[in-house]
């Protein structure tokens, strides 16, 4: 028979230490969960937290700019779609009116017995004007054929216009979620800035806004000297009327906030400004930077003008109103109103003069 050997003993002393270990391990690990600080971000610098701030915000002006586009070809399919429903409308007015004067002829056809009016005019009393009657008749029927045929195209006609209709009520619906899926994204890019912004000291952001141009430097740009001399300096150097009128245009609405989505007259986001002041010159420019850079004719950055529309990045996602001197009017960001900048504040990718 084997022998059972007698399980060794372990030192409980070592299981406590081990068991103690373990408690305060987990304990520090809940400990530091529960304070927010084992997954906490590290703490960033002002500088870093301006990089960051700064992609958000131009992230978000990419998505503003979809959001426009697609805002505009919504707006486009709503009319288009309201268009279609008013025709269709008038041809059911007129179709119902060609459809009482049938209904009228067939109940006089029923209440003369529905005989034909060739035999009726032959049992008339008034033989002697059978003839002239009976071409009258003639006339009334080929008249008749011809009102039903006409009610046949306006049936066929109507059903188009509901067909094109119900094409463009589908396109409206899908841009509408479009819109949705932009201004979520917008949103998230901003609300993250925002939460950025609120880590930093008053201080911080103070000196942030200075180092970037937007306090006191914008406020010092819609003084008195920016606001009643550079103006008509700038419009003088423009290219035509109209580009003299935006430049105009431009610098009256220095100071307003930035909103994205917004053309006027009180708050702009950057192609919302270039469309509003063009809109005063009695130019219809396109919503969007991507299309309004295709809006005249380009120029290089050595031949610009006053009045030209400067754009910048890679995506063409931002632009502004060039005034001279390296210097544009734009709506920046949320974070600082409309104001005047330098071109070199962001990386330049094209202009164009609209002609």
């Amino acid at each position: 028979m084997a022998a059972h050997r007698k399980p060794r003993q372990r030192s409980m002393s070592g299981n406590k230490a081990r068991t103690a270990a373990t408690i305060a391990l987990a304990g520090a690990a809940t400990a530091t969960g529960f304070d927010g600080t084992g997954h906490a971000e590290p703490q960033l610098t002002p500088s870093q937290v301006k990089a960051k701030v700064d992609k958000l915000y131009q992230e978000a002006e990419v998505a503003t700019e979809r959001y426009n586009g697609a805002k505009e070809k919504a707006d486009a399919a709503g009319q288009r779609l309201k268009d279609l429903q008013d025709q269709a409308a008038r041809k059911e007015d007129r179709l119902n009116s060609a459809r009482e004067a049938l209904g009228s002829v067939a109940a006089a056809q029923y209440r003369a017995g529905g005989l034909d009016p060739a035999v009726q005019l032959a049992l008339s009393d008034d033989p002697d004007r059978y003839l002239k009657n009976a071409e009258f008749v003639e006339r009334a029927g080929n008249r008749q054929q011809a009102d039903v045929a006409r009610v046949r195209r306006q049936l066929r006609e109507i059903e188009q216009l509901r067909g094109a209709a119900h094409i463009e009520l589908t396109s409206l619906k899908s841009r509408q979620t479009e819109l949705k899926r932009h201004k979520k994204t917008v949103n998230g890019k901003l609300d993250s800035a925002r939460q950025l912004l609120s880590r930093l000291s008053v201080q911080e952001r103070s000196r942030l806004s200075e180092a970037s141009g937007t306090g006191r430097a914008s406020r010092s740009s819609t003084g008195p000297r920016d606001t009643l001399a550079a103006p008509g300096s700038a419009a003088a150097l423009a290219p035509n009327s109209r580009a003299a009128a935006a430049v105009s245009y431009a610098y009256q609405k220095l100071g307003s906030p930035y909103v994205w989505g917004a053309t006027g007259p009180n708050a702009f986001d950057c192609s919302g400004l270039v469309q509003a002041a063009y809109r005063s010159a009695g130019v219809s420019l396109p919503r969007t930077t991507y299309s309004q850079i295709d809006a005249g004719r380009r120029v290089s950055r050595s031949e610009l003008l006053p009045g030209d529309l400067v754009f910048f990045y890679a995506g063409i996602s931002h632009v502004g109103i060039y005034v001279g001197n390296g210097r544009m009017i734009h709506a920046p960001n949320p974070s600082a109103p409309v104001r005047v900048a330098p071109l070199d504040e962001m990386p330049f990718t094209g202009a164009t003069r609209v002609v």
